[in-house]
């Protein structure tokens, strides 16, 4: 569980700067440039990613169980899972009325996936990594809704076409994940199939 711990700290660490230390950060990357904040950031992150990946594995082994979830449940979490997949196509898609209304829509997919799963999941190892990302994503969001604020952040105007396309990209790669990937890269069918 340690070194779950200790990636989780390390991943949403880096990711934190702006929630904790936007000034600093503002002030590093004027010091060392763009450029080098950007491959420091990537570094820290993907070492981060690594560490948190294999923690999860070795926490997992460990199968305190805090709660069970109704068999029902994995339904809603589909569901929850295909909201998030289309915040996440919107984060990328331009001009589409989901960022346009919601602004930062990679955050709220973070929060959707992570709240989805907590309703899923129970085991100890779980309950950490979805309950540090849920906290994680909901700290950005109001960190970013504020720096929206002060800085009379305008969204250009979403329209029908692009948001259409948003859904239907989101929609597929729901899709292609939870039918096909989500069973070998986590181990988990989570559709049963």
């Amino acid at each position: 569980m340690l070194t779950l711990v200790l990636g989780l700290f390390l991943f949403l660490g880096i990711h934190s700067t702006r929630i904790v230390a936007d000034g600093w950060r503002t002030a590093t990357i004027a010091k060392i440039g763009p450029l080098p904040w950007k491959g420091l950031y990537a570094v820290l992150s993907l070492l981060g990613f690594v560490v948190l990946v294999w923690g999860f594995r070795m926490a997992r082994q460990d199968t305190l169980v805090l709660w069970v979830s109704p068999g029902w449940m994995k339904h809603v979490t589909a569901v929850l899972m295909m909201v998030s997949f289309i915040l996440l196509a919107a984060t990328y898609i331009p001009r589409n009325s989901i960022k346009a209304r919601l602004h930062h829509p990679m955050v709220l997919a973070v929060k959707v996936w992570a709240f989805g799963h907590l309703l899923s999941n129970g085991v100890a190892a779980d309950v950490l990594l979805f309950g540090a990302f849920l906290v994680w994503a909901a700290l950005s969001f109001r960190a970013a809704r504020q720096r929206d604020r002060a800085n009379h952040t305008l969204y250009p105007p979403g329209n029908a076409i692009s948001t259409s396309i948003t859904i239907a990209v989101g929609l597929l790669a729901w899709s292609v994940f939870a039918l096909f990937l989500h069973g070998p890269l986590i181990g988990v069918r989570p559709l049963g199939y």
